[in-house]
């Protein structure tokens, strides 16, 4: 598992009869794939995972794995409330075919650091799995400090953060403290270029669900030194970006795939697709976007030289 690349974290498509869609869910994967991306995270937040039965998660990365056929890694994401359901979560994740965790703290429960630490220890011991480590105290209420990173580092199978914290400067003290032992993807998607510029290896991205290969294309001309060209792509970006942080980031974000053709908008209740004026400011956003998206010819002629 290499925790580097633009790693989308997929929606979760339903027909209109609560359903998994698992035909737009494939029409989405190979958008994805096609475009380059190098790894698909499964049941995040943007995966509507709190509404996800548990065969349904397995569903979702079985049928993942089926299409991805080794091109990609597929990642799932474990938000559980005890250690004992984590454990059989990672469990039921690698008979499944991922090759890959991500994993927040507790869920509910405000656990201290040492009960804290001793979760994701205990979830890595019980699995051959690496794992990368969600760090969102914004949302979740929970920081993992460096500190706590210092004792979980001691188990070979974390390996890399999401990181969340919208404290741009933890990315050089987490290279400061830790190199390259920890791989550091950018999870906020209003923050990615200024992190990949800053030395993260990756980027855990949301509108990437509807723009794969903007997203994929901003992440290239970062690491290949392209800066001005990556900076006026982002800057035509920020906007949709911008739609990502927001309570209603899934139905946001579901729209842009509309608007792409490769997503519907039904989401799982209690979320409810949006309406009235709420729902005209969000398609302003997107159809502004799409008047004045770029080519990317020229970007990419760049990256190909």
């Amino acid at each position: 598992m290499n925790w580097k690349g633009v790693m989308p974290a997929v929606t979760t498509k339903f027909t209109a009869q609560d359903e998994l869609d698992l035909v737009m869910f494939r029409t989405n994967l190979e958008a994805q794939m096609a475009a380059g991306v190098d790894g698909i995270i499964l049941g995040g937040t943007l995966g509507e995972a709190s509404t996800l039965l548990d065969e349904e998660k397995r569903v979702l990365v079985r049928s993942a794995v089926e299409i991805a056929d080794g091109r990609v890694p597929v990642v799932i994401n474990v938000a559980e409330q005890t250690t004992k359901a984590a454990i059989l979560a990672a469990q039921r994740a690698q008979e499944d075919g991922a090759k890959g965790l991500m994993m927040l703290p507790p869920m509910r429960y405000k656990a201290d650091a040492r009960e804290t630490v001793t979760y994701f220890e205990a979830v890595a011991r019980s699995t051959d799995l690496p794992i990368m480590v969600y760090n969102n105290p914004v949302d979740y209420g929970i920081e993992v400090t460096l500190e706590m990173f210092d004792q979980l580092l001691k188990n070979e199978n974390i390996q890399a953060v999401k990181e969340s914290t919208r404290d741009l400067s933890n990315v050089t003290r987490i290279k400061n403290a830790f190199d390259d032992r920890l791989k550091i993807l950018c999870g906020v998607d209003t923050l990615a270029l200024e992190s990949l510029l800053m030395g993260a290896d990756g980027w855990v991205a949301g509108l990437v669900c509807a723009y794969p290969e903007e997203t994929v294309t901003i992440f290239r001309l970062a690491k290949a030194g392209f800066v001005d060209e990556a900076v006026a792509l982002y800057r035509w970006f920020m906007p949709l970006l911008e739609l990502d942080i927001n309570s209603k980031l899934v139905q946001n974000i579901k729209l842009a795939e509309v608007a792409t053709g490769i997503g519907t908008e039904t989401v799982r209740a209690p979320r409810l697709p949006l309406v009235g004026e709420e729902r005209a400011q969000v398609l302003d956003i997107i159809n502004t976007a799409m008047k004045n998206r770029p080519s990317l010819v020229a970007e990419k002629e760049k990256l190909n030289a």
